[in-house]
């Protein structure tokens, strides 16, 4: 298909195959000018909109794609669930600007005989990786696929899913990927909670629950910046927190070195506050930058 018999979705030129997407790009990059990628699962709200708007900010031309990877979720997860709305997000994505939806099948990405996988290392081992096997694993593996079939200056990624952020700055590095990435800062509602479209699933007294993991890391952070509390101590006091607002079960609340994802026995140096916890059905994650004095 080419540029000029492209499909259009909700008033937003759509790449089905990479060849048609590599197609738009080229004459981009041809024409001189620099290209930012979004890359998304779909469900749009605020928060992906926001790296939209990062990206126009730092490119004039706009890709971004949609695809449910399913290689990242696993067994007892909600990939058959996942929300899914084509439609309203494209038009969602043109009213913000965007240039073209990448929205390709599986097939597509992963075609008869696909064997290839990148793994990246010790960073994926921590915090969500032992609760999500393979889960980075397959996340890496997408974004390096799009990365390459994309060729963008610039990736914009949300610090929601800090440790994802984290990982994929790694491999950029390590495989010498000619891309800069782009942390983009959390999007939240006016309680505190993280934007997420996993919180479509959360019942009306889950939803009111909820706040209470940003609270507790931000009372986490403070009683290691402010009152000197050890960050093991301070995190032991999170997790009993969260325990007692009514949250089931709680993965992970640790604080970490900001690059690294290494645990911190001293706040010496940038840090995050890192939490997973679940909420009936309904796995939450977030996090807050914590830094000396």
């Amino acid at each position: 298909m080419s540029v000029a018999q492209s499909e259009r979705l909700g008033g937003l030129a759509v790449a089905r195959t990479v060849a048609a997407l590599r197609a738009h790009v080229a004459a981009w990059h041809e024409s001189g000018e620099s290209v930012a990628l979004v890359p998304t699962m779909g469900a749009l709200h605020a928060g992906h909109l926001a790296l939209v708007a990062r990206a126009r900010e730092c490119c004039p031309l706009v890709v971004a794609s949609l695809f449910v990877n399913p290689t990242q979720f696993g067994p007892a997860e909600d990939f058959s669930r996942y929300p899914r709305d084509e439609a309203a997000d494209a038009a969602k994505l043109a009213a913000a600007g965007c240039d073209l939806l990448f929205a390709p099948g599986v097939a597509e990405m992963y075609p008869a005989g696909f064997a290839t996988t990148v793994e990246p290392g010790p960073i994926a081992e921590r915090l969500c990786g032992p609760f999500r096997p393979g889960h980075f694993r397959a996340v890496a593996t997408i974004v390096a696929k799009l990365l390459l079939q994309i060729r963008p200056e610039i990736a914009c990624f949300g610090e929601k899913d800090y440790q994802q952020l984290q990982v994929i700055r790694r491999i950029v590095r390590d495989l010498d990927i000619p891309v800069r990435i782009e942390g983009v800062p959390t999007v939240r509602e006016a309680d505190g909670l993280a934007l997420s479209s996993r919180n479509a699933y959360l019942s009306p007294e889950e939803r009111r629950i909820a706040p209470a993991l940003h609270r507790a890391l931000a009372a986490v952070g403070e009683r290691v910046r402010r009152d000197g509390v050890a960050p093991a101590a301070a995190a032991a006091e999170g997790r009993a927190a969260l325990l007692r607002a009514g949250f089931a079960k709680i993965d992970y609340l640790e604080i970490c070195d900001a690059e690294s994802l290494a645990p911190l026995e001293r706040l010496d140096r940038p840090a995050r506050v890192l939490a997973a916890a679940h909420l009936g059905k309904t796995r939450l994650i977030d996090n807050l930058t914590l830094l000396p004095e």
